[in-house]
């Protein structure tokens, strides 16, 4: 038998508190426990990316995390980037520059976006394809991914504030 714990955290700003198997993985938990189900599982092994959420502002593979170890956490899944009839500024320039095919691996590429673009604003090209290298896509050539990176850099750079 596996032991219970209660967690609580908060997810896209809204607070849970649920009893969980402690062997249950964060993706497991975002997915079944609480519906979000933008939160892709690939590999398993946290070499795909398409789990990636925001803990705490920094980006993680919720396939390797286990649900008890975000007691207390802020966690941010895609769901709480944008809504279908308003895209947020980064999904908007994915739209835009056709950074997506079959979107299976765009929920994590995202929020991996999301963390680069709060916390390390790359300079270059080749550093945003750098910060990219942990999500893979078998669909596109990630250059329509760099742009829409690009896009939403220079646009946050132009928006005041």
């Amino acid at each position: 038998m596996s032991e219970h714990r209660t967690i609580r955290l908060r997810v896209n700003g809204r607070a849970y508190e649920r009893s969980v198997e402690s062997r249950l993985l964060l993706s497991d938990f975002l997915r079944d426990a609480l519906g979000l189900t933008g939160t892709h599982v690939g590999c398993e092994h946290g070499v795909c990316g398409a789990c990636t959420v925001l803990v705490d502002g920094r980006s993680v593979r919720s396939c390797l995390m286990l649900a008890v170890q975000a007691e207390g956490a802020e966690v941010e899944t895609v769901e709480g980037l944008g809504s279908p009839d308003r895209l947020s500024p980064l999904q908007e320039a994915f739209r835009a520059h056709h950074a997506l095919q079959c979107g299976f691996c765009t929920p994590g590429i995202l929020m991996t976006c999301v963390d680069l673009l709060r916390n390390r604003r790359p300079a270059s090209d080749d550093e945003i394809r750098h910060a990219l290298s942990g999500n893979l896509c078998r669909c596109t050539g990630y250059d329509h991914i760099v742009r829409a990176v690009r896009a939403a850099l220079d646009a946050a750079r132009d928006t005041p504030g």
